[in-house]
């Protein structure tokens, strides 16, 4: 779905229509995206760990359906449901993430929108190719 110049690019498997929110946009050059840590059959895995790493996979894909990469991001919001399972996460961070890294935010929530989820993030990034 276009509007304008911006562009919404469905999660997989997700039908355009009914879905009530888009997997990523982009628009100007820039991507946004947010990502839970479900895999590809809707499961979360269990601990923080499993789901660090499967949020930063998703994003991963997300951004590469896009036309970009890990080395284009911008900035990242984090949210965990649990401030001291951040170490953990900051741990897959860097190897996803080699220096300099992006701007970064991290949050603690109460409660993220699909029961179990201990983490969910958000990212800008630049487009691959784009000034």
């Amino acid at each position: 779905m276009v509007h304008k110049t911006a562009t919404f690019i469905a999660e997989p498997g997700a039908d355009p229509e009914t879905a009530l929110y888009s997997d990523t946009a982009t628009a100007g050059g820039v991507v946004w995206t947010t990502q839970i840590p479900t895999g590809p059959d809707g499961s979360i895995p269990d601990g923080i760990e499993a789901q660090s790493r499967q949020v930063l996979d998703n994003l991963r894909s997300a951004l590469e359906r896009a036309g970009t990469s890990l080395d284009h991001v911008l900035h990242m919001t984090i949210y965990f449901t649990d401030m001291a399972e951040r170490a953990a996460f900051n741990d897959l961070y860097r190897e996803y993430f080699p220096a300099p890294r992006p701007v970064r935010c991290a949050l603690g929530v109460s409660q993220l929108g699909i029961a179990g989820m201990k983490v969910e993030l958000t990212a800008t990034a630049a487009l691959a190719g784009a000034n």
